[in-house]
């Protein structure tokens, strides 16, 4: 279970930030997270829920994770396409010469504080 380590990391990460800007609490933070990251959402919200009661500053704070779609680019035709749905092989055009474009992002978009 690798969400409990980003927990804890995101904890240390939110903790620093928290005194670096003189923050009592924090409220809330929204996590950007890509569908093929390989973190289960309603496991990282669970060691969320665990691991911040051990704090100070986030003893109470909630966890709002934002699903971001993984999209591909196809490096022949140019296009884009779900990468869930289809793969690596272009739906387009069928080359598997096909990258990445977004969808394996876990990022701290926003932190709600006092």
């Amino acid at each position: 279970m690798h969400e409990l380590g980003i927990v804890f990391h995101m904890i240390e990460t939110l903790e620093e930030v928290a005194r670096q800007n003189e923050l009592t609490t924090i409220q809330k933070v929204t996590l950007n997270l890509g569908e093929v990251s390989g973190v289960l959402p309603d496991y990282l919200v669970d060691c969320w829920n665990w691991a911040v009661k051990r704090t100070d500053v986030l003893h109470d704070a909630m966890l709002d994770v934002v699903p971001l779609l993984a999209v591909t680019v196809c490096n022949d035709c140019g296009k884009t396409y779900a990468t869930v749905e289809h793969g690596k092989i272009c739906p387009h055009c069928d080359s598997p010469n096909t990258v990445l474009l977004h969808g394996n992002e876990i990022e701290i978009d926003t932190i709600e504080a006092m």
